[in-house]
């Protein structure tokens, strides 16, 4: 599922940003920018201008009234910006089954303000927002906020909505959210207010935090758009790919690029724990040699190759014990922690097992490639030593798509 913030006082900034800086023609030839720029230009103005900052408290509360002119231009807003989306989950090969937001948890977010108030949990202030007490002892010491003053609800207040619903709908036995590593606390408190409301399946709710990415820059500026870093990405590998003596015609060098490049970005944020910030490096990104997404793609393109060269080697039979070389064993050996891996990866919820695996898997791939003859060699020993290698392009090309890379077979 993918769980827009489709809703919240940052649509009363965006549309009463719009109303004032916003164009419909602008809007149609690129929508994401315009909307970004917008939203930019109109958090810097309510710094210094009130009337703006009530502007969009109005068009927020517009919107929880179900105003329709306010409503049209949120729909709008909301479907261009799910569109755009889709184009670049596509070039990465994600795929949601549901697009939800937190629009659609407005009514039973003001359910769940009802059952706090008949359960004697929400508090009202003398600021007039209603807040629930987590403080151990009860004291007030540690409150969070469910409804402003005004009656509108809070992202926190729709996500204790959400979470019901999802757990109503779907009965699950787990649910997994995953953030950045600035909403631990927003977890917290989410999860906490479950437990104190009864639902014991709160403890069956996980939050997977990831760290931020620091240093990104594209050609075109500071300000970075996933869409133009895959753009990026897809021509520098284009560049590489053409100054490189060792790579092979392709069918389609910008198909190649594309997955090979993607491949990088993948592997790079993958590399490490989640949680870990990184600075972010164009150029050791992708290096062909090295623990990359490139030295990934061209081992597993090398396999390839060698399968194909060595077609007319017959099969036939197999004598594991002609592999007795400690360059054979360590593949081997290496090749039966995969599913070790995979349990380790499934349980902490961090790619970083897989991806040192397949990367430590290259090395050692590129060690037999060079000390294991397929050529020239006795027909028993040869058949032996393509096993092996077909075994390692197995779980390699395996390892590729579990981490949503596509593994290419010439470069």
């Amino acid at each position: 599922m993918n769980y827009l913030g489709d809703w919240g006082m940052q649509f009363g900034l965006l549309g009463a940003g719009f109303g004032q800086f916003g164009s419909m023609e602008q809007l149609k030839q690129n929508p994401l920018q315009h909307l970004f720029e917008v939203y930019v230009r109109v958090n810097k103005e309510v710094e210094q201008n009130e009337g703006i900052k009530q502007n969009a408290r109005d068009f927020f509360r517009q919107l929880e009234l179900h105003e329709p002119q306010a409503v049209s231009l949120w729909q709008l807003f909301r479907d261009i910006t799910v569109k755009e989306y889709q184009c670049v989950y596509k070039r990465l090969g994600v795929h949601f089954d549901v697009y939800c937001g937190e629009s659609f948890h407005q009514h039973g977010a003001q359910e769940v303000v009802q059952q706090l108030q008949r359960k004697g949990l929400l508090t009202t202030t003398e600021k007039g927002t209603g807040v629930v007490d987590l403080s151990p002892c009860g004291d007030m010491s540690s409150v969070c906020t469910l409804l402003r003053s005004d009656g509108t609800s809070l992202y926190l207040t729709r996500d204790v909505a959400a979470a019901i619903d999802r757990r109503e709908k779907y009965g699950f036995d787990e649910m997994i959210y995953v953030t950045d590593k600035s909403q631990e606390n927003h977890f917290d408190q989410l999860f906490q207010i479950l437990r104190i409301m009864g639902h014991c399946w709160a403890k069956r709710c996980r939050h997977v935090s990831f760290g931020l990415v620091q240093g990104m820059k594209t050609r075109t500026g500071d300000v970075v758009f996933l869409e133009d870093v895959l753009d990026e990405a897809r021509a520098r590998m284009l560049h590489n790919m053409s100054q490189s003596n060792t790579t092979k015609a392709v069918d389609d060098p910008a198909d190649t690029a594309e997955k090979v490049g993607i491949s990088a970005l993948i592997v790079q944020d993958f590399k490490g724990p989640l949680l870990s910030d990184y600075r972010f490096d164009w150029d050791r990104m992708l290096q062909a040699q090295g623990d990359t997404g490139v030295f990934m793609q061209y081992t597993h393109a090398r396999l390839c190759s060698l399968m194909q060269r060595n077609e007319d080697v017959k099969m036939s039979t197999f004598n594991p014990s002609l592999l007795s070389e400690q360059t054979s064993v360590a593949v081997l050996q290496h090749l039966l922690r995969y599913d070790e891996v995979l349990i380790q990866s499934a349980q902490d919820l961090q790619p970083k097992h897989l991806v040192n695996f397949l990367l430590k898997l290259c090395h050692l791939v590129a060690s037999a490639h060079k000390e294991l003859k397929v050529k020239g060699s006795e027909e028993e020993v040869a058949q032996a030593r393509i096993r092996l290698f077909m075994a390692a392009r197995a779980v390699l090309s395996n390892g590729m798509k579990i981490l949503g890379v596509t593994p290419v077979q010439k470069m």
